[in-house]
């Protein structure tokens, strides 16, 4: 375990101290699961909601936390589960109109002012945004923040052979849309139908 983690979770553990490591806690790691979250539903305001939840998880979790992982590949994992939660119940609120929620977060990326991709990221986060949850998840922290297989095993509980060919195929289908440009005209160009 890194000495920031150390001493973060030792001032969590008093409490007089608690809340200086609440704050240390949130400022070495709300950016990065928020990034995570973000290549993961594309919405800031979801991406904010599912964020507050995982930091709820993390604060009542904390005390339970026994080291067995770094914290950030504990709290990632959290915030995996969460994502995939949010996208689950979206879904069912959705009733199977996934991909029409999918062309919107796509079509609201382009004017989001917490956006900052160019033409080519944009398309690029519609094909991701396009796999499997699962599968964007392990393309999302593979690609995007270069983890290694076994931290994304550790993340999602999943076997590293199973991340790998994932992984995989989730390229492939990425370089299939790219090549036969189908997905990412028909969806993006609709947004920019106005």
């Amino acid at each position: 375990m890194a000495v920031r983690e150390k001493e973060i979770l030792i001032l969590i553990s008093v409490s007089k101290t608690r809340n200086k490591g609440y704050e240390m806690l949130i400022s070495d790691y709300q950016k990065p699961l928020y990034f995570f979250i973000r290549r993961m539903l594309l919405n800031h305001e979801d991406t904010n909601d599912v964020l507050q939840d995982t930091f709820v998880r993390v604060f009542k979790g904390v005390d339970k936390f026994r080291g067995e992982s770094a914290l950030g590949t504990w709290m990632h994992s959290i915030a995996y589960r969460e994502a995939l939660g949010h996208i689950q119940r979206s879904k069912r609120m959705l009733k199977g109109d996934w991909d029409g929620q999918i062309v919107e977060n796509v079509r609201q990326l382009e004017g989001d002012a917490h956006y900052s991709g160019d033409e080519m990221q944009l398309k690029l986060q519609a094909m991701v945004a396009a796999l499997p949850e699962k599968q964007r998840a392990v393309f999302v922290m593979k690609y995007y923040e270069e983890k290694k297989y076994t931290e994304i095993a550790e993340i999602t509980g999943t076997s590293v052979g199973a991340l790998k060919a994932s992984y995989h195929h989730a390229v492939e289908k990425i370089k299939s849309a790219i090549q036969s440009n189908e997905w990412i005209n028909e969806q993006v160009e609709y947004g920019n139908e106005e």
